[in-house]
């Protein structure tokens, strides 16, 4: 099955998408903080992915892609690979659409996102991140059960569905000077690139990668793929190895850039979410907070929007960033 269709992904993609998640997906909040616009210096609109179905922008695109699969393709279902929240977004996507849905997982991946997938309905196989080429196995699985194979981000459908997130806060908060984006596999940044072109917004859009994993960061200064193996941070969701073409090209042609996070200034950061903010979020989820804060963009005096892209992280593991 050939996981990615044969055209890139447009602005009018991402419009389209927005009407068929009407009334699917949530319209989350976009919450303010006094305490925040104040160390920052600036006026900050954080975008509440966290409070999403599934607790991520994720169900966004999956729910997108899965919903323009034909009716004999969605009959032989889809699977997908996911540390965790694609994982879910695709398995509820696939119960609403009454579609079955395979996931593959990393066996040292997050207990409660696993839990949670196949709570939501998934069949969950799992593999060594360390060992095993997950995209590899997936081919062979979608090869051999007649599956559609639907990406966590290089899919045209999932980067136009998970632009949404970015349209909306568009919409609602216009006049956006800036807008920090957590990347991991990079359909969200691109999706988000894409909506701001789809509004003719002149906000200026940031990508924020962990330190250890910047490989977007890279392939934008080389203007070539970079691809780093098995990197190592707490944002399990932006353990990507590497973005691809798909959601390369609207990074490279319109991102402003990528900043970077260190894994001590995501947990400082979820510390002050949920101290000040009263919000629970995962660190892939406090990348971009922490990457205006810590990434060397001057935005004092600006408005600027903050994307929050999920809130799944085990609730011991969550413990023990607040307590380090």
């Amino acid at each position: 099955m050939n996981p990615i269709a044969p055209h890139a992904p447009t602005a009018a993609d991402v419009l389209a998408a927005a009407q068929r998640l009407q009334g699917v997906a949530h319209r989350t909040p976009v919450l303010r903080s006094g305490m925040a616009d104040q160390l920052l210096g600036a006026q900050l609109y954080f975008k509440c992915e966290s409070l999403q179905r599934t607790g991520s922008f994720k169900f966004r695109g999956a729910y997108n892609a899965l919903a323009q699969l034909g009716d004999a393709a969605r009959e032989r279902g889809a699977l997908t690979f996911s540390a965790g929240n694609h994982a879910q977004a695709l398995a509820l996507a696939g119960r609403l659409l009454d579609a079955p849905t395979l996931v593959l997982m990393p066996e040292d991946g997050s207990a409660s996102k696993m839990a949670a997938t196949r709570q939501y309905g998934a069949q969950v196989v799992t593999y060594n991140r360390y060992t095993e080429d997950r995209e590899a196995l997936s081919r062979q699985l979608a090869q051999q059960r007649g599956m559609t194979l639907i990406a966590p981000s290089e899919h045209p459908q999932v980067i136009a569905g998970q632009g949404t997130a970015a349209l909306e806060l568009l919409q609602e908060v216009p006049r956006l000077d800036y807008l920090f984006v957590p990347v991991g596999g990079g359909g969200l940044l691109a999706g988000s690139l894409l909506a701001a072109q789809a509004l003719g917004s002149a906000c200026q859009l940031y990508g924020v990668e962990p330190e250890t994993a910047n490989d977007a960061q890279q392939s934008l200064r080389s203007g070539t793929l970079v691809r780093i193996d098995n990197p190592r941070t707490i944002a399990d969701g932006a353990q990507a190895n590497s973005l691809g073409p798909l959601t390369f090209e609207p990074i490279r042609s319109l991102a402003q850039g990528i900043t970077t996070s260190s894994d001590l200034q995501l947990m400082q950061a979820l510390r002050f979410m949920a101290e000040r903010m009263k919000i629970v979020v995962e660190p892939t989820g406090a990348l971009a907070f922490a990457g205006a804060q810590h990434g060397g963009v001057d935005i004092r005096g600006k408005r600027v929007g903050i994307i929050i892209s999920g809130g799944n992280v085990d609730l011991p593991r969550y413990a023990r960033f607040l307590a380090d």
